[in-house]
Parts: C-alpha cells; structure tokens; sequence
C-alpha cells in the first residue's frame, strides 16, 4: 500500500506532521489505530515479516508519538522487531510495501531510514544499556531535557545485560521512561522467575516490587490497548526525576484472529500469508530446521543422556518435538545465551552430552563462555547454529557470517558444514559421539536441497566430482557444494579440469584436504562466511609447511555488514553462486600467478 493508491489510510497518510497526532480525539485515534493494523496485514502478509509482535504494540506506538518528540527524544526499541507502527508513523507509509526486500525498508530500526532510529542492533537485552548511555551523555551535554525512552519486552528481562543495566539506572537515579510491553511472551511463554514475578504484578500491583526496589517509580500495569490509559501513564512517568517504568500489558497478534489464536507464538515471524486463512501462501519445502529437528528426535530415543538448550527459542530452532518426548530433558533459559553454554557445560560436567540449538548469530553473545567455561575443559557439547551463513532478509545482525571465523579460534573445537539433508543427519550423529571436546554443526535458513552423493570418501572429505587434469580444487563448505559442482561442469566445458570437494568437518581443516589440496595448480574455497579468519584462511595456513603450496583463493563474504535482502540474491552478489565461482576460477587462472 503506498500513500497515493486508492483506499489508502486517511489518517496515516495525516500524520507525517507530529502536531496533527496530537489534536487527534479518541474516535480519530482508535480509527488510526485500525489503519495501522490494516496496513500491518496487508504488507506482512504479502512480505513475510514480524507480524505478531507489531500488531501488539500499535496503541502503545501511537501513544509514544503523543507524548514525545522521536525527532529529538530517544526512543530505545529493544531489538526492534515491533518498529513497524513506529516506521509508519514517521514518514514511511509509501516506502512500507518493499519491507526486507533489497533496496527497501529494513525489517528493524534503521539509522539510514530516519533521524528517528536510533539502535539498529537487533539481539535482545541491549536496550537499558543504551539508554543509560544516552542519558548520562545528555546530562554531561547540559541537554537533560531531552527524554530516553526505552521499549522492552517482558522476554527481553529474561537477558542478563538488562538487569546488569537496571543496577546502574537505579543507583544513577536520572530520569528515563522504561516502556515494559508485558505480553508474556518472546517467540515461547517467557520463563523464570521474572515472568511469574510480572505474572502477580498484572494482577495485583499494589505496594514494593523488585522495580521499585531497584531505584524505580512503577506505572501500572497499563491497558496496552488503550491510548488513553497509556498516554495518561507515559505522562505521569515523563515527569518522574528518576528511572520511571510503565507496565504495559499487550495481546501479542491483537487484532488479527489468526495470530491471536496462534499457540506457538502468535504469528511472531511469519512468511507470505494467505489473510484470510493465516496459512502459508505458497507450499514450504523441507527446511534444514526441520531435517535437524527429525533427526534430534530420533536421537534423543537412542541417547538418554541426550539433553538439548535454547535460548528462548524452542520452536524456531527445531528443538519443538524433541521436547514434546522428553520433556525433562529440553530446556528453555529464557533469552540468555551466556548461561545457555554455562549451563550446558556444567551439564556436560555432570555426565550428560548437551546440544545447545541457537541461531548462529546469536552464539556469538556467548563466545567467551564458549571458549572458558565449554572448551577450556574439553566437554563435550555440540553447538547446532542455524541460521549459518547468509540468512536474507532480516539483516546486518541476523546474518551468520561470523561463525567460522569465531569458531576457528577455539581450541579443541571441531565444526561441520553439512551439504545436505542426509550429511546433516550423519553430520549430528558423529557431534554427539564426539566425547573429548565440544563440536558444532551449521546450516543455512533456507530450503534444504536434494542430497549429493559422493564418488569417494578420502579420511573425512567426499570427493564429489573428479577431474582427469589437476587444475582446480574447487572445496565446498556446507550447501554451496551445489554452485561448485554447477560452476565445475561449465569450466569443464572450457578444459579447465575442477575437482569438486566437501570437507564435512571443515574445522581444523582436515589433514587429508592439505595433502590433497597440495596436488593442484589452483585451490579455490567457497563459504559463505567471511573471507577474514574462515575455512579458506585456515587452509591457506595448513598448506604453508608444504615445499610449494598452491595459491588458495578465496570465495566468500567480504568484512562488511550486509544489507537485507533474498538469500540468493546476496549470495549472487558476493560471487558465491555458479556463475560468479567459474567466473573468479578463471580469473584467478589468467592472473599469472597459477603455475602452468
């Protein structure tokens, strides 16, 4: 929907000027209200996106926007997956309809969008921590009448950096309005203690709470969908000279029966949709999630001493079954990745084998106690990191280009890239075999594609394609094993000779890729994680005790964030799909640098 097609919102395409929301009557706004929900609808429905979470907080947006200024206020969205009502209601209606498509707007808070985006860092918990930056560098600036807002989710308190926030916000004692969107949920229920705490405050606030043990005034709880209540609250709270919290309490889907009733997670992340059914609108093909998540099942039949973890993300990491049959043995820490991989470990200490299953981008909160407290002591956890490589289009900080190149660095960690469905399968059974040190295993988010049968198993490594000629290795990591041998056929066709092959446990880099690889004129790696630090590097340096080492050229993603957009778009884009591999291959073999 943009502002000029016909039937398009009244009201919102009114309110590009603040003032205007601010003479809005009661009847005007709940009409505004219903816009942005339509609005809401029509384009994650046809988009995908984060359709749950932003249908709760319309009322809520709308009643930030009445009482403060977003052009000179800080308004804090931890991460930033309910910023479409604040999208709309700042300018960008007619752009709203290319949501995380490339090129179009982001799926978070973006800087380059709007002056009024201040975070674009979309991982949970951050959002106090900003805020009590900003405030003490407003008042050592002399501009103490400029208003932190923050607006958090009661999941997001499950996260340790907010309560290591909340202990300086207090004792400091500046003013700050800390909006809690209390929907009891984050994907999952919230879990732990500070749920039920927050569960008996919806139901009776009165007297101390650990809020106001802590430093805070307490405002609530608050009707969330109802402006009045709320912008009634937010006022009482904006004039607090200290941290003042707002308890609101939201519908996670409000407004949309579909989500509403959704007992997952109330529609939180969706794709394309059929409205009125709240279906999927095109048929979904087998993930690699759901590969992963038959075969833990399976597993944890076999393994009693089987335990899996995630962090607040049960369901979306495939771990859903899994703990439907074990229940005593599945366990959701709430956003908290740090005491995720602790607690795995002390787990593992206690002679179980944990899998802690989580995005990976996400693990690399958590990368100190990956390397103390999991490898320093040889346990054996297998790390599960979805969401591997490029993701598409949730952007710069949903990514996982990370995760070879963090992983590299610990010692005594073992890490698979499986190139298909029946390697993930093998792939997990060998990691949690594994009983001297930790492993991981990675895989991408999208469809898992038709399995790749190898001509030859050599140590570890499957050889998938052999060449006559010792030109070219092409080493393949994980699934981009399908462009190289794609790319391998059309070089062939030129006389180049490409020799195609997939290392499975790509890290350390096996000893049988280095003798191998030493036998040909060129060696070309192909990942899709950074250049700097990932398997192409590590293999470069394994092949340097060699007498003279082939050169080893890279094919990877470059150290910069990436942008939003389609997976195969961006993997397109950074030359990692059959065209832009054959073409690198033979510039590589004209550069002069290739041995005849």
């Amino acid at each position: 929907m943009t502002a000029t097609a016909s039937g398009a919102p009244r009201l919102l395409n009114s309110v590009l000027r603040r003032q205007r929301l601010a003479r809005m009557d009661k009847g005007q706004l709940d009409t505004l209200a219903q816009e942005i929900r339509e609005v809401l609808l029509e384009t994650v429905c046809a988009t995908g996106g984060h359709l749950g979470s932003n249908l709760g907080v319309v009322e809520l947006t709308i009643a930030l926007h009445r009482v403060f200024d977003p052009g000179r206020d800080r308004i804090v969205f931890d991460v930033g997956h309910q910023c479409y009502p604040h999208k709309l209601l700042t300018g960008r209606l007619s752009r709203f309809g290319r949501l995380r498509k490339a090129g179009g707007l982001s799926g978070y808070p973006a800087r380059g969008e709007s002056e009024t985006d201040v975070v674009e860092n979309s991982h949970a918990s951050t959002a106090l921590s900003y805020a009590d930056g900003l405030t003490t560098a407003f008042a050592l600036r002399g501009q103490a009448d400029r208003r932190v807002v923050v607006v958090i989710g009661d999941g997001a308190l499950t996260g340790g950096m907010s309560w290591e926030a909340i202990n300086t916000i207090g004792a400091a004692a500046r003013p700050m309005v800390v909006v809690l969107n209390d929907n009891g949920r984050s994907y999952a229920p919230t879990v732990g203690s500070i749920s039920t705490h927050l569960r008996a405050l919806r139901g009776h606030a009165a007297g101390a709470n650990v809020f106001t043990n802590l430093g805070f005034a307490y405002f609530g709880p608050v009707d969330g969908h109802d402006v009045t209540e709320i912008e009634h609250a937010f006022r009482q709270a904006s004039t607090m000279d200290r941290p003042a919290l707002v308890h609101v309490v939201t519908v996670k889907g409000k407004g949309y029966p579909p989500a509403e009733a959704d007992d997952v997670d109330h529609m939180h992340t969706v794709g394309a949709l059929n409205r009125v059914t709240g279906t999927p609108a095109t048929g979904q093909g087998r993930t690699w999630t759901s590969v992963f998540a038959h075969e833990i099942r399976t597993l944890g039949a076999e393994r009693p001493d089987l335990v899996c973890l995630s962090a607040a993300m049960i369901t979306p990491t495939g771990l859903a079954d899994f703990a439907r049959a074990f229940p005593g043995r599945a366990f959701d820490v709430g956003i908290a990745e740090q005491h995720a991989v602790t607690r795995a470990a002390g787990l593992a200490m206690g002679g179980l084998h944990p899998v802690v299953a989580i995005y990976s981008t996400f693990l690399n909160r958590a990368v100190d106690q990956l390397l103390m407290d999991v490898a320093l002591h040889r346990l054996p956890v297998t790390f599960v990191l979805d969401r591997a490589g490029v993701t598409g289009p949730d952007g710069p900080s949903h990514h996982g280009v990370w995760d070879l190149s963090v992983l590299g660095l610990v010692p005594g960690l073992r890490v698979a890239a499986p190139r298909d469905p029946a390697g993930l399968r093998a792939l997990l059974r060998e990691a949690v075999s594994v009983t001297e040190g930790p492993t991981a295993v990675r895989f991408p988010k999208t469809t898992a594609s038709h399995d790749i049968p190898a001509r030859q198993r050599i140590g570890p490594v499957d050889v998938l394609r052999s060449a006559s000629a010792d030109d070219v290795l092409l080493v393949a990591v994980g699934p981009l094993a399908a462009p190289c041998l794609e790319a391998a056929e059309r070089l062939g066709g030129r006389g180049v000779g490409v020799t195609v092959v997939d290392p499975r446990w790509v890290l350390p880099v096996p000893a049988e890729l280095t003798d191998l690889a030493a036998r040909y004129r060129l060696v070309v790696t192909v990942e899709d994680n950074l250049v700097t630090g990932g398997v192409g590097t590590h293999l470069r340096q394994a092949l340097d005790v060699h007498p003279a080492p082939p050169p080893v050229r890279g094919i990877a993603i470059p150290p910069r964030f990436l942008a939003h957009g389609s997976r195969d778009g961006l993997l397109r884009e950074h030359g990692l799909d059959a065209d832009g591999i054959a073409g690198a291959v033979l510039r590589a073999l004209s550069s002069g640098e290739v041995a005849p």
